[in-house]
């Protein structure tokens, strides 16, 4: 048996692991342990739950406001004690949290071998998004195993001198979460108008605080006010420098309808009812065009391009007249909106999760032989299937 720990920290991490989790979870070679860090607390349980993980080591590392150096200092000390107990034979990250970077650099400490999922993601601006960037490109120089979720992302570790051997293009694990979800029957639990159109908004991303917020809260009162035959949904975020801007800015609008955060299963429900969705979320860029949603992203800068280039996701920045002008288009322009909603996903076919597997199949083979079973069929085709 292989000992396999893989890590999560916050809700995205989680939902894009489980699918990898899972699949691992078939293998007969694979001791497949879970480490909650709980970077984010309540949502990131809500996940698990979702998937039936449970998680066999939890950090509680959430604490209210704790700065980043607090953080990364507490979890690795806490991680030294981990490693030293479970003494993995991989370890598994996902994405570009302070989780992904500080697990990785303890994992380079003891000598452990490291995958990266979703890796190979940048900006080229080490300040945007903020501290992710860094935080990827850290991780990047740590992993022995870079699975990209794109040819593009591919060629951006290339251009770092990650060797090509040890790249590998998947897919991205998200798109496997997202059809495992949406085809179950999902409950958005809140009351909304069925004959409006509904726009979706979140927004969340530390670079956005403070004037940059403002200005998308006004963005929003805008349009909502505006346009009163459209309900905006917005789910929003805990952290006190979004929630106390978000409800004194928008709170008394009647089309506005301001919640907490969604569970992952209401969130898709919510993506597959609306018209439209404006988000500084990661995860949302490479979710909603797989739904076939327009998005209006709230950044100047995207490592995730693909969609961009592929005419389904606009940058609109955390820029008032920005917001307004695009998302106005969209409300009121058929064709221009058909072209944005047209389902197409440059993030994967579902089968990222196979693919991981796979690899760490072949190189555990020499010492596993006997217990080898074939993963999911087709999975060594690559790429080459039609995106979801």
């Amino acid at each position: 048996m292989k000992k396999i720990l893989c890590v999560v920290g916050t809700r995205p991490e989680a939902i894009k692991m489980a699918p990898v989790i899972l699949a691992l979870q078939q293998q007969p070679w694979a001791q497949v342990r879970v480490l909650a860090t709980a970077q984010h607390r309540q949502m990131l349980d809500q996940v698990l739950a979702f998937f039936d993980i449970e998680a066999d080591i939890d950090l509680n590392m959430m604490r209210p406001n704790q700065s980043l150096t607090t953080l990364t200092g507490r979890m690795l000390l806490d991680l030294d004690e981990v490693l030293l107990a479970e003494k993995p034979d991989v370890v598994l990250v996902q994405g570009d949290t302070t989780t992904v970077m500080t697990v990785s650099l303890a994992c380079f400490y003891h000598r452990i071998a490291i995958g990266h999922v979703e890796a190979g993601l940048r900006t080229w601006d080490r300040d945007n998004p903020f501290p992710e960037e860094i935080n990827r490109v850290l991780t990047g120089r740590l992993a022995h195993w870079h699975f990209a979720p794109t040819e593009s992302s591919r060629q951006n570790l290339l251009k770092e001198g990650v060797s090509d051997a040890d790249i590998i293009v998947t897919g991205n694990t998200v798109i496997d979460a997202l059809l495992m979800t949406a085809e179950r029957e999902l409950d958005l639990g809140i009351e909304l108008d069925a004959s409006k159109r509904l726009v979706l908004v979140t927004s969340h991303r530390r670079e956005n605080f403070g004037e940059p917020f403002a200005h998308i809260c006004r963005a929003i009162l805008k349009l909502a006010t505006d346009n009163p035959d459209v309900q905006f949904l917005y789910p929003v975020h805990p952290n006190p420098n979004v929630k106390e801007v978000a409800h004194t800015t928008l709170g008394k609008c009647a089309n506005i309808h301001l919640c907490e955060p969604l569970d992952y299963a209401p969130f898709v429900a919510a993506m597959k009812r609306a018209y439209l969705i404006i988000s500084d979320s990661g995860g949302v860029q490479e979710e909603a065009p797989a739904l076939a949603k327009p998005v209006l992203v709230l950044r100047e800068e995207t490592e995730r391009p693909e969609a961009v280039e592929q005419g389904v996701v606009k940058l609109v920045g955390a820029n008032f007249e920005n917001i307004v002008a695009e998302a106005q288009i969209l409300l009121d322009d058929e064709a221009a909106y058909r072209a944005m909603a047209r389902g197409v996903s440059p993030y994967g076919d579902g089968l990222a999760a196979g693919r991981i597997v796979q690899v760490l199949q072949q190189h555990f083979s020499a010492q596993i032989a006997p217990q080898l079973q074939p993963v999911e069929a087709g999975l060594d085709a690559g790429l080459e299937t039609e995106p979801a």
